[in-house]
């Protein structure tokens, strides 16, 4: 099973989750990497959950259309994917904080993000 691993306000969470996990539906349902994790839609649309995988993005499938009509392809060459549309098999590190601008996607309004912590 592979491992997720999240880096968030200077601190790393790290999971293991089952294959074909995807970490949209996971933290929807308040599972790892919920509540770490910045979400929205999960129909790749809204780009509140574009991450910039750090490692494991080798394993990753190609980007589909609707990543690249989101985010483009310089920001898919940058190394950001949609996590919504990420189905996970292999160990993946990443993390959502950047510059809204810098990843093309518009920050989230307070009530959009999960705040709580996990002890």
């Amino acid at each position: 099973m592979p491992f997720v691993t999240v880096h968030k306000g200077g601190q790393v969470f790290r999971d293991e989750v089952a294959d074909n996990t995807n970490l949209v539906v996971r933290a929807g349902i308040r599972k790892f990497p919920y509540p770490n994790f910045k979400y929205k839609c999960g129909m790749g649309k809204c780009a509140t959950c574009t991450s910039l995988i750090l490692k494991g993005g080798e394993n990753l499938p190609e980007p589909n259309w609707k990543e690249k009509k989101t985010l483009g392809d310089d920001k898919l060459a940058k190394g950001f994917r949609l996590a919504c549309q990420l189905w996970i098999h292999h160990d993946i590190e990443l993390t959502q904080e950047f510059e809204g601008t810098e990843a093309g996607a518009p920050e989230p309004a307070p009530a959009e993000i999960e705040t709580t912590t996990t002890g």
